[in-house]
């Protein structure tokens, strides 16, 4: 039998040394996701791992572009396990990445949320190949929520229902 798409990501994973989390918990007064139509919007994932910030502070001072880096892959496995739960427990039915809104809190003066944000694609394209390439914003802001350094919002297309 062939491997399902889940069971690919997974396996990919895996080879990376990164494992889907159980999906968190809001933070705040929203919900993780919300379906309309073939499109789940995902909110926006802190870089949380076994309910911790794997980092808080500014990019370009207390948080190096390395790490940054490392939290918005953090953020990517914290959205598909948002999204594998809002699809009855499996990646299977993932068409494509539409879309990635990638936020930085950093330093005045730092120009590399690229560079930050590449972290976040790089993994996506890893996993689901040209369905993994995807629109995006690279955003620098003065402060995130729980003083996260990075935050990642995500647009899922999905098969039909």
């Amino acid at each position: 039998m062939p491997a399902t798409q889940d069971h690919r990501i997974v396996e990919a994973l895996a080879s990376l040394g990164l494992v889907l989390p159980a999906a968190p918990k809001p933070v705040a007064s929203y919900i993780p996701s919300v379906r309309s139509g073939n499109l789940l919007f995902v909110s926006g994932q802190l870089p949380f791992k076994d309910g911790n910030l794997i980092a808080t502070g500014r990019v370009g001072a207390e948080v190096t572009l390395e790490t940054a880096q490392a939290c918005v892959r953090q953020c990517v496995l914290n959205g598909l396990a948002v999204v594998r739960g809002a699809c009855d427990g499996s990646l299977d039915g993932v068409v494509r990445i539409v879309r990635l809104g990638v936020f930085v809190a950093c330093t005045e003066g730092f120009g590399d949320q690229p560079k930050v944000a590449n972290g976040a694609s790089d993994l996506l394209q890893q996993l689901f190949g040209d369905a993994g390439r995807h629109a995006r914003a690279a955003v620098g802001t003065n402060a995130l929520p729980l003083n996260a350094c990075v935050e990642v919002e995500m647009l899922v297309e999905l098969a039909s229902a």
